[in-house]
């Protein structure tokens, strides 16, 4: 696969994908309240036990600033990674919205990361375009 074309590609629909291939074909559940995958001690001698909720939130993060950094760039292709990012935020919504198994809390803050990468590629690209423009 060209790597070019791995820069366009939305990374949170990569998350929101593998959330569906998940809930759907292993039949997770995943609400908020659910038991946890293991517990881990920490130094601090609290335990930390994520869910896959957790962990799938934890994963849009990281790809939240993956696609943070995407946004820096000001060419064509950027242009066409904010608007597959902002057709992966609609999907996301109609998705929530009308299929069962996406109607959770984890799968809405996942919907509302890829608002805020399509939000932010789009004022990050309007500043560096005031930004070329006043140097010339």
């Amino acid at each position: 696969m060209n790597a070019k074309i791995l820069l366009i590609v939305p990374l949170l629909s990569v998350i929101m994908l593998l959330y569906l291939i998940i809930a759907y074909g292993f039949n997770v559940n995943f609400e908020l309240g659910q038991d946890p995958l293991f517990e881990m001690g920490l130094p601090s001698g609290a335990n930390w036990s994520p869910t896959w909720s957790g962990i799938f939130i934890l994963l849009g993060v990281i790809t939240l600033f993956f696609e943070l950094l995407k946004s820096t760039r000001t060419s064509t292709a950027s242009q066409i990674e904010h608007l597959l990012s902002i057709l992966v935020f609609v999907i996301g919504l109609m998705l929530f919205l009308f299929l069962e198994r996406a109607g959770t809390s984890t799968f809405l803050i996942i919907t509302l990361m890829a608002l805020l990468d399509a939000g932010a590629g789009i004022f990050i690209s309007i500043s560096s375009a005031r930004r070329d423009l006043n140097m010339n």
